[in-house]
């Protein structure tokens, strides 16, 4: 017994028990207004798109990279959605289209941090001014409708068997992020660049392709994540996925990725996501104002950023391995 509790990885598993410790505190303090029914299946709809982006950004981070634009590029691919849905009415070309959006401006991205040698902070920080700029000029910062029952439905206001629409798409990415992290050589090609990126081109990988998939992977989760902004609020607009990044990163961070690279948790790093949503909810429910709220939510990126370079705790400087 004493062998199992030494060997228990406390950082490892830091998300899994700060889970569990949020539901416990919250469920005592709030007691049903918290642990309703209605009131899970909400906390399940409001952190979906978060969840979702944090899949793809576990890929990014994995290989050593980060992406500051998710946020932006569901702003617009929700406008570029709307105004697709207005002129044509039809949604599997208006989905199409936003998430080639979003795969187009991934892949830019992660073309010029590979080609230019610049640092993917300064490259996708620039992206996200740029793609804000243009949400808010094509609309004049207006909100475009969408009446279109279907695409509201299957995109953000639908249930299956009770179960948000939402959920479900999580689910989707969930499994569709491990089985690319866990059974293919792409995720074990991430893992190699962010863990030594010289060793990993010395041994064959294409270092350069590797980046820019997985900052496309990136582009294409947050057009679908603002695809179902648009779909749940019935709307395009600019304002959509504002912060998000900074979400999505403690999120990961706190789902056991490493900032530096060379490991990841896909599984983690939504249950991360889920337990920012708790504490988000918790704090809605216990009457913390919107600016209490976000002094917390930085409290949280900062614990979570210190966690990942492990000094927090553990007095090591080494990132995760």
């Amino acid at each position: 017994m004493r062998t199992m509790i030494s060997r228990f990885d406390i950082q490892k598993n830091i998300v899994y028990i700060a889970f569990f410790v949020a539901v416990f505190f919250f469920a005592l303090t709030l007691g049903d207004k918290f642990l309703s029914i209605t009131n899970v299946l909400n906390i399940t709809r409001q952190t979906a798109m978060i969840s979702i982006m944090a899949v793809s950004m576990t890929f990014v981070i994995a290989t050593g990279q980060i992406d500051l634009s998710i946020g932006s590029i569901a702003a617009l691919a929700s406008l570029i959605v709307a105004l697709m849905l207005q002129s044509t009415g039809s949604i599997v070309l208006s989905v199409s289209v936003g998430l080639g959006f979003g795969m187009l401006t991934g892949a830019l991205n992660g073309i010029l941090i590979t080609a230019l040698g610049v640092p993917a902070f300064l490259v996708t920080l620039g992206m996200m001014g740029i793609i804000k700029g243009l949400a808010m000029w094509i609309t004049a910062t207006t909100a475009i409708p969408i009446s279109i029952d279907d695409y509201n439905l299957i995109f953000g206001l639908g249930k299956v068997f009770g179960v948000p629409i939402l959920f479900l798409w999580t689910l989707v990415a969930l499994a569709i992020g491990l089985f690319i992290m866990n059974y293919t050589t792409f995720g074990k090609k991430a893992l190699a660049v962010g863990g030594n990126e010289a060793a990993a081109r010395y041994s064959g990988v294409n270092v350069r392709n590797v980046k820019i998939i997985a900052m496309t992977m990136s582009g294409f989760t947050a057009a679908f994540a603002g695809i179902l902004y648009s779909g749940r609020m019935q709307a395009g607009r600019f304002t959509f996925g504002e912060g998000d990044e900074l979400t999505v990163i403690a999120a990961v961070i706190l789902g056991g990725t490493s900032l530096f690279g060379g490991t990841a948790n896909v599984f983690g790093a939504v249950v991360g996501s889920l337990l920012i949503g708790i504490i988000n909810n918790g704090l809605i429910l216990g009457g913390l104002t919107v600016s209490q709220q976000m002094i917390v939510r930085g409290i949280i990126v900062i614990l979570a950023t210190a966690l990942g370079t492990r000094r927090l705790f553990f007095g090591k400087k080494k990132p995760i391995r």
